[in-house]
């Protein structure tokens, strides 16, 4: 009777967190000499992106991510790309998480992520790859097979686009915020952008349109360029 009262009770704590969804986005704050820093981990169905950056400033710390899986309690994560140590790329880390409905542990720290979203409202929500581009006129294509990737993770407010390649472990670039989808409108506001301070707080509109699985985008860069931009869901 025990074995078997002990057996329903790890079911139920089994089914209590398959009940719960990771996919989503996830922050963590913490206060350094430095200022308030920020931790955002974003979740899609197969892939993740985890940033950290300064909250007061808007300077960007360092990025990870790749694809993950949930076995029971257990993340296990392939990295494709680390902006701090590029030389974890094509590794895998697993680790074990306490998951409720709004927090989230990792065993073995002390720390907490509070859960921002849960995919929703934004209509993007998902890891694309830049598939196509527009430029002087003429369209091109972009193979997505290739190790050189433009991926962009949403959840249901939070957007990041990294640039790197998984062949030579190379972090290129990284932009990210929070986003809406409003009447054909898709607008970002940039939190952090590796490459230039002076971005952060802009907040760009696009029109957006999603055709036979694509996301057509197409406005102005933040540099005021015009832009048309394919992204295509990434499935694998």
């Amino acid at each position: 009777m025990k074995k078997y009262a002990l057996a329903l009770l790890i079911c139920l704590l089994c089914f209590s967190l398959q009940a719960q969804t990771l996919l989503g986005a996830w922050e963590n704050t913490e206060s350094t000499s430095g200022g308030q820093l920020k931790n955002v981990v974003v979740f899609s169905e197969k892939h993740q992106v985890s940033t950290w950056y300064n909250m007061n400033t808007g300077a960007f710390i360092s990025t990870n991510g790749g694809s993950w899986s949930l076995n029971g309690t257990t993340i296990t994560e392939t990295v494709e790309f680390d902006s701090k140590t590029p030389d974890r790329v094509g590794s895998q880390v697993s680790f074990d998480i306490e998951l409720s409905e709004n927090t989230l542990k990792i065993e073995g720290m002390d720390k907490v992520w509070t859960r921002i979203d849960n995919n929703g409202p934004g209509a993007l929500s998902g890891a694309w790859l830049m598939s196509g581009r527009k430029r002087n006129g003429e369209f091109r294509t972009r193979n997505t097979d290739q190790p050189r990737k433009t991926m962009k993770i949403l959840s249901g407010t939070r957007f990041q686009w990294i640039a790197y390649n998984t062949e030579t472990k190379q972090f290129m670039a990284t932009g990210g915020g929070t986003y809406t989808t409003i009447d054909g409108k898709y607008t970002e506001n940039i939190e952090f952008f590796s490459r230039d301070n002076s971005r952060v707080g802009a907040s760009l509109q696009f029109g957006f349109e999603v055709k036979d699985d694509d996301w057509h985008h197409s406005g102005f860069s933040s540099k005021g360029d015009p832009l048309y931009e394919v992204w295509s869901i990434r499935n694998q």
